[in-house]
């Protein structure tokens, strides 16, 4: 592996400052709100700068929605793994902190419910997220349940995560209620 140059090092830097300068307006103003020279200036930039580095207000969202996605998605995946082979602890401890988080993360609810004008922005990220929390749930079934089929494991997966997405979208309850309810039928879909 080559070595990380301090040009890269530092462009790395600039993209989370100005990610985090838009995550911030957003949460602030709603994305309808957040001008690309506001995101300058909130970043101590020039507008050309934040232009550069994204191409446009979309490059921008992009950026923005896969950092997020991806930190809620790495936080989920820990909560997972952190209960080993126990299906019904393993599944509900993920599945709570999912409707919890989401529920508390203004963007992320904002990213799976089309609020805030980030939708039209974000239609191949949405599809992502569901992709890599799927595969959340495979790699997970791979390490504690092997001798489980894959085929199985892999239908089961995508099943309770656009579950769990429907009730972050449309909640009927509680979210403890919920993920109690949607881990039995974690459970039966992965219990032979």
């Amino acid at each position: 592996m080559l070595p990380v140059t301090y040009r890269e090092t530092n462009r790395a830097r600039l993209r989370e400052t100005l990610v985090t300068a838009a995550r911030d307006l957003t949460i602030g103003s709603g994305w309808e709100g957040v001008r690309m020279a506001d995101v300058a200036v909130a970043a101590g930039v020039s507008r050309q700068t934040v232009y550069n580095e994204f191409g446009d207000k979309a490059g921008l969202a992009e950026a923005l929605a896969a950092r997020e996605i991806g930190l809620f998605v790495g936080d989920v995946r820990a909560v997972l793994l952190r209960h080993g082979a126990d299906i019904r602890a393993a599944g509900h401890a993920a599945i709570r902190h999912t409707l919890v988080e989401a529920d508390a993360n203004p963007l992320i609810k904002a990213i799976l419910t089309g609020a805030d004008g980030l939708l039209p922005y974000l239609t191949t990220r949405l599809e992502l997220l569901l992709s890599a929390a799927t595969a959340i749930v495979v790699e997970w079934a791979g390490t504690h349940l092997p001798d489980h089929d894959p085929k199985v494991v892999a239908v089961a997966a995508e099943s309770i995560v656009r579950l769990v997405v429907s009730h972050i979208v449309q909640p009927s309850q509680p979210p403890e209620r919920t993920a109690e309810e949607l881990t039995d039928v974690l459970v039966r879909l992965l219990v032979p």
